[in-house]
């Protein structure tokens, strides 16, 4: 039997109760205390009915770049806090792999997804599946269409690429030619490039080429190395995402007249602003994305109204502001 505090404590008050009840009749026999002794084990019970079933799938781009490392970082120590089972699947850049492993998930029986989706068309139909189980469903960095998740987690990256697009014309950049090194095969990495670009053309910019890396640093890097061949004497590179930016530090080395302007902080990027190639980066916060997810699973399943858009602010790191950075991002 367990007894909670409560439950010691009317335990006791009745105990002392028959004690004095005892000493009154004259040695009469101890009546047994069972009524408080039922309720605390009926509290327990109600207790441990109450407690939700936590149990989330995490649908992941890659175990690799440094952004999902940390995202996947922030969601594990979420879970381990807030009481939750957490299983991160990892489609390693594959759309189709990714829309499997929602649909395991499913069949599984989790309690929450999380989606962190290459593709937002080709998750729809397992997060349509998992909504109608009853599942509670998360996107984070990439929003689903409307009506196929309960919670968004990240940026608006439409608006964040204007934003750098604006830092870009402040700063002068605007005055010059530039490239563009993305991912063809990520929905969010063509609305950055899409804003940035609208807005920096709009302002005086001479656009030569946007070239694909697809999400993955090798082929970033080639591409990054096509197009400076194919292109001599740009001013900049916009890069979509941490593999382009990756990829064209690698390409341009160090000291470039050509400099970058991108997204996401790791090692070789920070030392990309050191050497002075890097001249801007769009750094988001995935380890918080990732705490704040699993936290809106855990709230979603204990009866809460979903938040709809947890908003995780952008900050545009230059050599000015990059410190703070290099304990995340050790090498740098």
């Amino acid at each position: 039997m367990t007894i909670t505090r409560k439950g010691l404590s009317g335990f006791a008050a009745a105990a002392a109760l028959s004690l004095t009840l005892a000493g009154c009749a004259g040695g009469a026999e101890e009546a047994p205390v069972v009524e408080e002794e039922t309720g605390a084990s009926e509290e327990t019970t109600t207790e441990e009915a109450a407690a939700v079933d936590c149990n989330i799938g995490m649908v992941q781009i890659n175990q690799t770049a440094a952004f999902f490392t940390e995202m996947n970082k922030g969601a594990e120590e979420a879970a381990a806090e807030v009481g939750c089972e957490l299983t991160i699947s990892n489609a390693n850049n594959d759309s189709a792999k990714q829309a499997s492993d929602i649909e395991n998930f499913v069949t599984q029986g989790v309690t929450g997804l999380i989606v962190v989706a290459i593709d937002v068309n080709g998750v729809l139909p397992g997060v349509q599946a998992a909504m109608d189980a009853g599942i509670k469903v998360v996107a984070i960095d990439a929003a689903l269409e409307e009506g196929n998740y309960d919670t968004f987690v990240g940026v608006d990256n439409e608006n964040a690429g204007a934003q750098m697009a604006q830092w870009a014309i402040d700063n002068g950049w605007a005055e010059g030619s530039y490239g563009v090194v993305g991912a063809k095969n990520s929905f969010i990495q063509n609305l950055r490039e899409d804003s940035f670009r609208a807005a920096v053309d709009a302002a005086g910019a001479t656009f030569t080429q946007s070239v694909s890396g697809d999400n993955v640093q090798e082929q970033a890097a080639d591409a990054a190395t096509n197009l400076v061949t194919a292109q001599p004497g740009l001013d900049f590179i916009y890069t979509t995402g941490e593999p382009a930016t990756v990829g064209a530090v690698s390409a341009l080395g160090e000291n470039s007249d050509t400099k970058v302007i991108g997204w996401d902080l790791t090692a070789e990027v920070i030392a990309g602003l050191d050497s002075g190639t890097v001249v801007g980066v769009v750094q988001q916060d995935p380890y918080t994305e990732g705490i704040e997810g699993v936290k809106e699973i855990k709230a979603l399943l204990e009866g809460a109204e979903p938040k709809g858009f947890i908003d995780v602010p952008i900050t545009i790191v230059t050599t000015d502001n990059v410190d703070p950075y290099r304990e995340i991002f050790p090498g740098g």
